[in-house]
């Protein structure tokens, strides 16, 4: 029981659960977008139901440190390339959300939704459920191998993953609501996914990308489209309505 008392653990405990919910917000925002294609009365049950997914997928793969070990080790070489089982979940993982976010925007500029009752399939339930759990296996990887650079006691590891998702299932709703209701907000989250495969896919090739700076960038044009959403709103004119006799 010496870990109650040894600051060290909370403090992994502490950093990882902040990194963790961090590095969880880009998968709120796609599992948000992704259940915005359901009825409204599914939608709240496709976000959970992701979210619940990614935390069994964290936990499983933290669960397989020797599996997750054996993934960094070469599969085979392609014209001197060494490809090992990671850089393979990346590069598919990347060109997933490459592909995923170009047709999001696409359908957002052709004006997808306002023509959604003029002869559009609505997409399955278990079709977007198919799809959130292969986007949670790719943020998933990424998420415990920051995991396990970070702590090196499994039980922290699992504790920080468990208390991230938590928070992240609380306030889900919230963020789906938020994302919905500002259409360029929108536009810039399916940006960001879009940034973040191709960094996936760079990281697959074994070209370093210092995440910093990606999440700095990210931070940024959030905070901008934020101050633009303000001062629309501020632009507004206020309609006065008239009294009726």
């Amino acid at each position: 029981m010496d870990w109650i008392t040894d600051p060290q653990i909370w403090i992994s405990l502490l950093t990882l659960t902040a990194l963790e919910i961090v590095l969880g917000i880009d998968n709120i925002i796609f599992i948000s977008i992704l259940a915005g294609k359901l009825p409204a009365d599914q939608q709240a049950k496709a976000r959970q139901t992701g979210l619940m997914l990614a935390l069994i997928t964290r936990v499983l793969l933290l669960c397989s440190l020797a599996w997750m070990v054996k993934l960094t080790a070469p599969l085979f070489a392609v014209l001197g390339f060494a490809v090992s089982g990671r850089d393979l979940i990346l590069l598919g993982g990347g060109l997933f959300l490459i592909v995923k976010s170009t047709m999001e925007i696409h359908d957002k500029l052709e004006g997808g939704e306002e023509h959604a009752g003029s002869g559009r399939v609505t997409p399955k339930f278990s079709a977007i459920i198919v799809q959130i759990l292969l986007l949670d296996i790719v943020f998933s990887l990424d998420s415990v191998i920051t995991a396990i650079g970070m702590a090196n006691h499994l039980g922290v590891m699992i504790a920080a993953v468990v208390i991230a998702l938590v928070v992240m299932l609380k306030y889900a709703g919230a963020v789906s609501d938020f994302v919905h209701r500002h259409p360029t907000l929108k536009m810039l989250a399916l940006s960001f996914l879009l940034l973040i495969g191709v960094a996936l896919v760079a990281e697959g090739t074994h070209q370093h990308v210092n995440k910093g700076y990606i999440y700095f960038a990210m931070a940024f044009s959030f905070a901008v489209e934020l101050l633009n959403l303000k001062l629309r709103k501020k632009s507004q004119p206020v309609v006065l309505h008239e009294a009726r006799p």
